[in-house]
């Protein structure tokens, strides 16, 4: 009799307990384009059982969050539980994403109503009658057109019972539903190739018989296991499929990955696969494509002949961007010793054109490979190490006390003073086309940015394709030039005047190192600057030595002293550079100076709770080793038209300063389809997409950007 009565006990108690503790659940959490909810497959859970406890959220329309393997970009769902003592909470049981691809990009994620169950472990000890109260804080990132970093805090209390719990009316089906349709292994066979840039797939399997395979997808597990924006090509089996994709960084690092683990989309069905190295399993090829045609994930838009064409146009434009009018000297040098020599000419273009060619593909090249490492780095990235910067401000020194007149390359004693009609040769060209190109790599010129960013979306050789058609488009000017016979005899004729330009082209090189010695005090601090400066005095004497050992060799005389101190001066210049680290500048506080604009350092969060509050923004991704960035920074954003646009507008300025390596701001570039700086976006206060503003800036451009970006806001308000 007392046994009957327990259990009717138990349960009119814990119905009164739930009551007290105020309902099963608490109210959904609204925050912006989601609505979260803490919800339960059963109205209770028995001591030493599972129930599955779902975060339910509901999207805007849209609007998505991410999968657990985000894809390009984005960023996963996380819940963080705090459980009665004993209880423990698993893994999310994540259902199937859908592909959201954006421009060259592939995103995995959901859309609508999403639910994410996760098994709860209530203990042996839990007591019957009890009312648990369980809470999740669950964080997101909400993505549309912009992204919303969210969180919510999420709480429900379950009742423990004695005996087997019912089903929650509501939840109990949805959960249900959800947890048979989540990936599960289903008995196939997977094996994975890697060849070059190829991984192929093949999965064969009872379930894949018979299959469409019309629309079969691989989501990996590992980001790094595949390039997500490529297309995933299929072939059908008898028993299976065989999909062909672009490998990711994880094949370019030793060792390559043991297992290729994800899950298999084909024909409305899940499944989760785990694939080893290995023959491809029968039954897995054989049929061909499927019926509809090969599946593509969303590549990027536009063929490789329109990319070389925009490179081409972009490295044209590129000879008249600020990063070059240092080198230009070193061209009209070069032009000016063949005034009179037009058989000459065209050999020493296409030396010129020799070096810039295999400078830009040997940048491209390790560009490429970095990539392929998984690093996050852009156009111009040599120059966002202190080391790079240090190097090519002593070449640069080097060279202008050449142009002086303080030693000489590429002459013998003899022809010392003989004039410069003997100098050069075609290693000098082919060397005046490497440091043209290392000097204007910092540079992005209108049309650059398109095309590269597609070409480092391809494969190897296709991006090496439009980097070489930029590095044509750079040549071409001078290249055509020197084989323009009836252009090469306008030139003046060699003769004394010819020294006077050759030393006064030396100020536009002692300017380009002057600047990069600025970089690098931007970059690495005063103690950066002060082992530059020494090395500098030190290369400065080491240069000084050795015309004075090339003066007396012309005498006739040795000059052994002045030939050793030289090596040592330049060895000590070398040291001076080379030995240590470089530590990251230190900024100085204190107020902005006069005359600038209040800004804010870029992060993806700010820009997102700007754009939420309906405030408009100006992001400006600079560098300080781009020289476009600060002529644009004295020209438009010094200027009082802009400044007074600003304060119009309620405008926020947010600076993105790649000056060092940021892997934050390079996905923002990488997200614009751009890989250098810089990039000026203007998001206007009723949403949208950003407009992107010319590569050279006016006040006036920058002015009624902002103010378009303002009334913008307006007429979203007039709508609403």
């Amino acid at each position: 009799m007392v046994a009957a009565m327990k259990s009717p006990i138990l349960a009119v108690a814990a119905a009164f307990a739930l009551l007290a503790a105020g309902g099963p659940r608490a109210a959904p959490v609204i925050t912006p384009h989601v609505t979260s909810e803490l919800v339960a497959q059963t109205t209770g859970g028995a001591p030493g059982s599972t129930v599955y406890v779902a975060v339910a959220q509901s999207l805007d329309k849209g609007w998505h969050t991410y999968w657990r393997n985000p894809g390009d970009a984005g960023e996963a769902t996380k819940i963080a539980w705090t459980l009665p003592a004993g209880w423990r909470a698993g893994d999310i049981v994540w259902p199937a994403p859908k592909r959201l691809p954006v421009g060259p990009i592939m995103n995995y994620g959901y859309e609508g109503k999403v639910l994410l169950p996760v098994p709860i472990e209530i203990p042996v000890g839990a007591r019957p009658g009890a009312v648990a109260s369980l809470k999740a804080v669950v964080d997101y990132l909400v993505c549309a057109e912009v992204c919303i970093p969210g969180s919510a805090t999420l709480t429900l209390n379950l009742p423990v019972v004695a005996g087997l719990p019912a089903a929650d009316p509501r939840w109990g089906p949805a959960i249900a539903t959800a947890l048979a349709a989540a990936p599960k292994p289903a008995g196939l066979t997977a094996t994975f190739r890697n060849a070059g840039p190829r991984l192929t797939l093949a999965v064969a399997g009872a379930p894949l018989a018979g299959t469409a395979a019309a629309d079969a997808y691989f989501y990996p597990y590992d980001d790094t296991l595949i390039d997500h924006g490529k297309p995933e090509l299929i072939e059908r089996g008898p028993r299976g499929l065989t999909l062909t994709m672009t490998a990711g960084a994880a094949f370019a690092k030793t060792p390559a990955p043991a297992l290729a683990s994800g899950v298999l989309a084909v024909d409305g069905n899940a499944y989760e696969i785990t694939a080893t190295p290995g023959p491809p399993p029968v039954g897995s090829f054989g049929l061909g494509p499927p019926a509809r045609g090969k599946t593509l994930s969303g590549g990027p838009p536009g063929g490789l002949a329109a990319a070389m064409g925009l490179a081409f146009l972009g490295g044209l434009i590129l000879n008249l961007m600020p990063c070059v009018f240092p080198i230009l000297s070193m061209k009209a040098a070069a032009l000016a010793g063949h005034g009179d020599e037009a058989p000459r000419a065209p050999a020493q273009g296409v030396a010129f054109l020799v070096g810039v060619l295999a400078t830009f593909l040997a940048l491209a090249g390790a560009l490429i490979a970095a990539k392929a490492g998984g690093a996050a780095i852009g156009w111009g990235f040599q120059l966002q190490s202190p080391l790079v910067v240090a190097a090519l401000g002593l070449v640069m020194l080097a060279a202008a006390l050449n142009l002086s007149g303080l030693y000489e390359i590429g002459t013998s004693a003899q022809g010392l003073g003989s004039g410069l009609a003997g100098r050069g040769g075609l290693v000098g060209s082919a060397l005046t086309g490497v440091l043209a190109v290392v000097v204007a790599a910092p540079c992005t010129a209108p049309f650059m940015g398109p095309a590269l960013g597609y070409a480092l979306t391809q494969p190897a050789v296709a991006a090496l394709a439009v980097f070489a058609a930029l590095g044509l488009g750079f040549a071409a000017p001078f290249t055509l030039l020197a084989f323009s016979p009836g252009l090469m005899r306008r030139l003046p004729r060699p003769g004394a005047w010819m020294d006077v330009l050759r030393k006064a082209l030396a100020f536009p090189m002692y300017a380009a190192a002057a600047w990069l010695a600025w970089v690098l005090a931007q970059q690495a601090g005063p103690q950066g600057l002060a082992r530059l400066l020494a090395a500098a005095v030190a290369l400065g004497l080491a240069a000084w030595l050795y015309g004075l050992s090339q003066l007396r060799r012309a005498e006739g005389r040795a000059a052994p002293v002045a030939q050793i101190l030289s090596a040592v001066s330049l060895a000590l210049c070398v040291g001076a550079v080379a030995v240590g680290g470089y530590g990251p500048a230190v900024a100085a506080a204190g107020p902005p100076p006069a005359g600038a604009l209040a800004s804010q350092p870029y992060s993806p969060g700010r820009l997102a709770a700007l754009r939420a509050a309906g405030k408009p923004v100006l992001v400006n991704f600079t560098a300080a080793w781009c020289v476009t960035c600060q002529v644009n920074e004295r020209l438009a954003f010094s200027s009082a038209q802009v400044a007074a646009a600003f304060k119009r507008t309620g405008a926020a300025y947010l600076v993105a300063d790649w000056t060092n390596r940021d892997a934050v701001i390079a996905k923002a570039l990488a997200d614009q389809g751009r890989i250098g700086v810089p990039l000026y976006l203007v998001y206007g206060a009723g949403g949208g997409a950003p407009k992107v503003l010319p590569q050279l800036l006016t006040p006036t451009i920058v002015a009624q950007a902002l103010d378009g970006a303002a009334k913008s806001g307006s007429a979203a308000s007039r709508g609403a």
